[in-house]
């Protein structure tokens, strides 16, 4: 049974939360504080998803994401917060978010969005081969040449999108569908700013611009040395 930790300082949110998800078939945990989640965390290894508020008791959360993160690169973080400005989604999406929802919200989009990140969650491990790069999905982990790679965890499932259908150009509305679940708050130019650092990363070949549609993924770029010279 998939299990999922309600990080909320409001008792009456955490009570709406845990009746619709219980309806799902989940095994839930409760926090009101920072330290009360970091304590659940510590006793229950396994915890799938995390919903997490942002202004509690004893800090903001957004502080915490990246540690999160840094333990347990799997486990899925959607927030659920009452900030809602352009500047304040996309932090908490850098800093290791898979999904934000703002308040007030509809429990029922809530439980379609953890029944969206467990589906993605569950995938099947799989390693994508390119030349030096290999692509770990389940442990967002990408290699070159031997070496991490560090990139974000939206910078790694967008990679991971584009490499695993390295035929189709796709375009920005469809990485926000996909990476963002066509979050309205996510624009065009969020998705020019990941792709620049993942190019940044891995070298701007591995990624191509086709004019006036979106972005691809260039498998044989490993092909082809910073001078445009054919290596094999």
């Amino acid at each position: 049974m998939p299990k999922v930790l309600i990080v909320e300082d409001d008792e009456d949110i955490r009570d709406i939360l845990k009746t619709y998800l219980r309806l799902e078939d989940l095994q839930i945990f409760e926090a009101g504080t920072l330290s009360q989640m970091r304590n659940v965390l510590n006793k229950e290894s396994n915890i799938d998803i995390i919903l997490l508020d942002l202004m509690l008791p004893d800090g903001n959360a957004v502080d915490e994401l990246p540690k999160v993160r840094a333990l347990n690169r799997e486990i899925g973080i959607i927030i659920i917060s009452a900030k809602n400005t352009d500047g304040e989604k996309i932090l908490g999406i850098e800093s290791g978010a898979d999904d934000y929802i703002t308040k007030p919200f509809n429990p029922r989009e809530v439980t379609a969005r953890v029944r969206a990140l467990l589906k993605r969650l569950k995938k099947s491990e799989s390693k994508m081969i390119f030349g030096p790069m290999e692509i770990y999905s389940n442990n967002y982990l990408v290699t070159y040449k031997g070496k991490n790679i560090e990139l974000t965890s939206k910078e790694f499932e967008i990679l991971d999108l584009l490499a695993r259908n390295s035929e189709k150009v796709y375009t920005r509305e469809e990485i926000i569908d996909k990476i963002w679940f066509g979050d309205e708050f996510i624009t065009d130019r969020v998705i020019d700013v990941h792709i620049s650092m993942i190019r940044s990363k891995i070298g701007k070949e591995w990624i191509k611009t086709i004019r006036n549609v979106g972005y691809k993924f260039n498998k044989n770029a490993y092909a082809v040395d910073n001078n445009g010279e054919n290596k094999i």
